[in-house]
């Protein structure tokens, strides 16, 4: 059974993709700098440090996605982000193309998912889409 294309669904699925990826996102970047939900690897951790910098983009980026605002050029970045995350953290604990057995499979999913939204766009229910309209 073949589903008939429809940009106007097409559109808002990308916008759901959007939010759910953006308000996982923000989990991190809120376990890292605010605490909540609780990691204790990220216990004692300094704002000023690599992960701490990843914690900023990951909420602050993860905001701006979640309402769908400047979504391709923050989507792009946080997809260097993510990439770089799986690169410097993942990849060394293990065979780097197998994020499987290296706890890196998050961050693979978040860097194409991002870099999707970076040539997509935010889709129908964003800012963009509101602004565009104008």
């Amino acid at each position: 059974m073949a589903f008939a294309q429809n940009d106007q669904l097409t559109s808002r699925a990308l916008s759901v993709l959007r939010i759910v990826s953006a308000y996982l996102l923000i989990q991190h970047g809120t376990a890292k700098l605010l605490g909540f939900p609780h990691v204790a690897y990220f216990d004692g951790l300094q704002v000023m440090s690599l992960i701490g910098f990843a914690g900023i983009l990951e909420l602050f980026g993860g905001a701006l996605l979640l309402i769908g605002l400047f979504t391709r050029p923050v989507a792009f970045v946080l997809s260097g982000l993510l990439a770089f995350a799986y690169f410097m953290g993942h990849a060394s604990k293990g065979f780097v193309a197998a994020p499987m057995l290296n706890g890196g499979e998050s961050a693979v999913l978040f860097c194409f998912v991002f870099l999707f939204f970076a040539a997509a766009g935010g889709g129908a229910w964003s800012v963009d889409a509101l602004r565009s309209r104008k």
